[in-house]
């Protein structure tokens, strides 16, 4: 990290806000804790903004975008190309940061910042794609075009499971689009934003195309959709927060996107094959200790083959290992706070009160969670809606096809769903009818590329991110027309 981005007070890095290129404090110097969740270690402190910090980005982000927008397609395109360049090159601070701020396993950091670089390079690309296009029109003589124009300050706020994905997924289209890009990242993770600021400022963003304002929600997020110079609002988080910005949003009449929660279903039919099948709903709940908005937490197999599955599922789940996230062969590291594990707690005391059985795990240990299996979950318990985001799974006897999607569809979400069987006619029909915005077929729930249509439907989200559906939402509509000779009016 740069050293002026962080002061070291008896051994322990106080980040500063990154506000028109420059590494500063804010006016009260407050600073919170940041902990390691594997240890409960403090690890840094950051600096937190205030209404004073706030105000000086979004003058800052104004005051950019008015050039950042009129910059040549090929300078952006090499600002991204660097910054993907820089990211690799540091690569181990990255992922250590990513193990050590949000628990993530090795694994998975990696997977995390590939597909940064992956996201980097293909919105260099999508930038020369920002298109307009010629319309017929009936009068004579008239050209008709419609040209494509960035919106001008964007805001995003992060979420604290995918911190450095999900804040570069998208920046890195903002910034490709000509806007400039306001980061408030979670108040779990907020490193992990004076990370990215400092691989941009490396790679030679100019200043103020890029500000990071770590702060209270409410706070710094009430402020941003607030001010009429921020002209949209992208958030990832759950549906409770995003319900409230979207009113915060339509009170000033601001465009906006949510990413938000789930309770994504993966439905194996009968004629699927067994251990695959197993393979992949394990994978689809267990990746990052279930804190995944696509992790398939319900698991619907058809019933002659529900027992089997069953067998072999938990034979599976033995095998996952639970400890420290650092050691390449673990897969379960800590949730992100000591109250997930509490909240998964009253879930499960919840539901084996009305009757469902806990046939694996359901223990914790600080906060690592153990892989948890249920059965029998109906829908008067609380964990057949709320979302766990934690390594729960609950298994769902269906007795056919019908059932199964009944059983997807019952529920309020609708991000993510996965249908696993050898009959095509029965899995299109399915991917069809599946409340979701997302739907795969032969895989898991978790799957995610720079330039598809990523995105929910129901409580799961609104608007679409990734590729030409980020340049679309990033960027506004303007008709143009021209009359060559003129035009002869009735009067």
């Amino acid at each position: 990290m740069n050293p002026a981005s962080f002061d070291l007070v008896d051994g322990i890095p106080h980040y500063k806000l990154f506000i028109d290129g420059e590494w500063v404090t804010s006016s009260r110097n407050q600073l919170v804790d940041d902990r390691n969740p594997a240890t409960g270690e403090v690890f840094a402190r950051t600096q937190q903004a205030g209404a004073e910090e706030v105000r000086r980005a979004i003058e800052s982000s104004h005051r950019a975008a008015q050039s950042w927008g009129k910059t040549l397609v090929s300078e952006r395109e090499v600002l991204l190309l660097r910054t993907a360049d820089v990211i690799q090159r540091r690569t181990p601070v990255i992922r250590d940061m990513l193990i050590e701020e949000c628990g993530s396993v090795f694994s998975k950091a990696l997977w995390e910042i590939e597909y940064v670089v992956d996201a980097l390079r293909t919105a260099a690309g999508d930038a020369r794609h920002v298109m307009g296009e010629t319309m017929p029109m009936t009068m004579p003589g008239q050209l008709s075009i419609s040209v494509r124009k960035p919106l001008g300050v964007i805001a995003g706020i992060a979420p604290f499971n995918s911190p450095f994905l999900l804040s570069m997924k998208k920046i890195v289209y903002a910034l490709a689009t000509g806007n400039t890009f306001i980061l408030k990242p979670s108040e779990e993770t907020p490193v992990s934003g004076a990370l990215i600021a400092d691989l941009f400022q490396e790679a030679g963003l100019p200043p103020g195309v890029l500000n990071v304002v770590p702060g209270v929600p409410a706070e710094v997020g009430d402020l941003l959709i607030a001010d009429p110079r921020v002209k949209m609002i992208t958030f990832t988080g759950s549906t409770r927060t995003g319900r409230h910005l979207a009113v915060e949003a339509a009170k000033y009449l601001k465009k906006f996107t949510l990413e938000m929660g789930g309770k994504s279903p993966l439905i194996v039919l009968k004629d699927a094959d067994l251990d695959y099948a197993v393979d992949a709903a394990a994978f689809g709940i267990f990746l990052h200790q279930g804190q995944v908005c696509m992790a398939n937490s319900k698991v619907i197999i058809e019933a002659p083959l529900f027992d089997a599955f069953m067998e072999k599922f938990k034979a599976k789940t033995a095998t996952i290992k639970v400890g420290d996230p650092r050691d390449p062969d673990t897969v379960i590291g800590p949730l992100i706070r000591a109250r997930q594990c509490d909240f998964i707690d009253s879930q499960l005391a919840d539901a084996q009160e009305k009757g469902a059985a806990v046939v694996m795990g359901g223990t914790h240990e600080g906060q690592f969670y153990q892989p948890t299996v249920l059965s029998g979950v109906t829908p008067d318990m609380r964990i057949y809606q709320e979302e766990s985001f934690g390594p729960v799974v609950s298994l769902f006897r269906a007795e056919d096809e019908e059932d199964a999607l009944r059983i997807a569809n019952d529920t309020e979400y609708g991000l993510a769903a996965a249908v696993i069987t050898n009959d095509l006619q029965k899995a299109m029909d399915l991917s069809l009818r599946l409340e979701s915005g997302m739907v795969h077929v032969n895989d898991t729930t978790i799957s995610d590329e720079p330039h598809v249509p990523f995105g929910g439907v129901k409580n799961s989200g609104f608007g679409r991110e990734g590729g030409r559906y980020s340049l679309e939402e990033l960027t506004e509509v303007k008709w143009v027309t021209i009359q060559m000779g003129k035009r002869v009016f009735p009067f």
